[in-house]
């Protein structure tokens, strides 16, 4: 897999750093995983488009009962949009994600012949599907490298020094400069659920946090 360049330099000792990161928040949590409830992957590519500005509890409240209605991408592809809203309308933006899951259902079924495609290509030519959205299926999906960049990762990867850049795609590219492929996966899900639980926006848990001495934040709170 070919990685784009930026400028900001993958050092030596910054590659160290986040090795010995990675391995204490395994210590902590040695399970990782998308905490968005599937079955496949066209199940995870419905929760993760229904994800955005929404909380994966919230999806995982709303997707048994939407599962059970539509369970192909012909259903969907099929749905009444009046109805297709009213069962994702408490993740927000309901109008528009179900828009998107009615058009990208009709893709996937049209073009891919029912199969969720499993490359960046061929993923972010459907409709509501950008790079973020791409990734968390190639990874957890289909087990192939993929660096998940969302708001967790784009703070923690700031905080902690992994990139000068807050641009999603240069964070993604900075972060595959810092990582072995094998690890991208593993590594940007471990900082999302970090930012998620531990490093907070605006009141980050520092005297929980497993990987505090390697954190060179300023704003970092003292123990």
């Amino acid at each position: 897999m070919k990685v784009a360049t930026t400028d900001q330099p993958a050092g030596v000792t910054t590659k160290r750093r986040l090795a010995r990161m990675l391995t204490a928040l395994r210590a902590t949590s040695p399970a990782m995983k998308v905490e968005l409830d599937h079955r496949t992957p066209w199940e995870l590519l419905v929760a993760t488009i229904l994800s955005a500005q929404c909380t994966d509890q919230r999806v995982n409240q709303v997707t048994p009962n939407l599962f059970r209605r539509y369970q192909q991408p012909r259903d969907y592809a099929s749905a009444d949009p009046t109805e297709l809203e009213a069962l994702i309308r408490p993740t927000g933006f309901f109008k528009t994600k179900a828009r998107n899951l009615i058009h990208c259902a009709k893709a996937v079924a049209g073009q891919f012949q029912g199969e969720v495609p499993d490359t960046m290509e061929a993923l972010t030519t459907l409709p509501g599907v950008g790079r973020k959205t791409a990734n968390v299926l190639l990874g957890n999906a289909f087990e192939k490298p993929a660096i998940v960049v969302d708001t967790h990762v784009k703070r923690v990867a700031g905080r902690l020094d992994l990139t000068r850049h807050t641009d999603p795609e240069k964070i993604e590219l900075d972060l595959q400069r810092l990582l072995p492929a094998d690890q991208w996966t593993e590594g940007s899900q471990r900082l999302l659920l970090h930012g998620r639980y531990i490093c907070l926006a605006r009141t980050p848990k520092c005297q929980h946090c497993p990987i505090y001495a390697d954190c060179h934040w300023k704003g970092k709170t003292a123990r």
